[in-house]
């Protein structure tokens, strides 16, 4: 994919108004696949829409906001439940407001795509329709997968071929193995530090010293 990337990153540089036509190295008919032409289709049509907004700020969908779908906030919080985040990382990943804070931590790590693609995994595996499934699947593809993405996260380089040869017929499963390997990276690196950062132990302060005054 590496000279399809290529000229995919060349057309995006062209200004908006360039006529979307497919690249001179493909001929794919079809725009159900993850071919260039498909692929280079789906990213300008996401580069009209930015408009004039930073690529990375713009492209961020209500999956990849930390405030996105999860409207809950501290003030809802309990210490209880924040305390209860310690106890396993699934704990705190089932929790919308845990999602909310923990994105939050990343966030200052500069490694936010780790949860905004273990995310994105989530909601395309909710997806049952192949139209949905396809389209998603190229969103994912491009945001955490593609070399050029700013948010490209790290996978080893089997599972990175493994998606590759997925890319003629996608499914809600393609990136399941990257998944795995992203969440065991949050697990081991981020979500120690995490718990032992400022972020959290101000919150559970924070609660303590409310439920205390109450």
């Amino acid at each position: 994919m590496d000279s399809d990337e290529s000229e995919l990153q060349r057309r995006l540089s062209e200004t908006d108004s360039a006529p979307l036509s497919p690249p001179a190295c493909c001929r794919c008919p079809r725009t159900c696949c993850l071919c260039c032409t498909c692929l280079w289709s789906l990213a300008v049509r996401i580069r009209r829409k930015e408009d004039g907004l930073g690529r990375r700020t713009a492209s961020i969908t209500r999956l990849e906001s930390p405030q996105g779908n999860e409207e809950s906030s501290s003030s809802s919080l309990t210490l209880d439940e924040v305390t209860s985040w310690t106890r396993s990382f699934d704990l705190l990943l089932e929790n919308p407001a845990g999602r909310n804070v923990f994105a939050q931590f990343l966030q200052t790590e500069h490694s936010d795509e780790n949860m905004m693609f273990w995310l994105a995994c989530e909601e395309l595996k909710k997806e049952q329709h192949e139209a949905p499934v396809t389209e998603a699947a190229k969103k994912v593809y491009l945001d955490y997968i593609s070399i050029l993405s700013p948010k490209e996260v790290s996978i080893d380089a089997t599972v990175r071929d493994s998606i590759n040869k997925s890319l003629a017929r996608p499914s809600a499963h393609m990136f399941d193995e990257a998944q795995a390997q992203v969440y065991a990276l949050m697990h081991r690196d981020s979500y120690p530090r995490f718990l032992n950062s400022q972020l959290y132990r101000s919150l559970v302060q924070r609660l303590f010293t409310r439920e205390r005054d109450t």
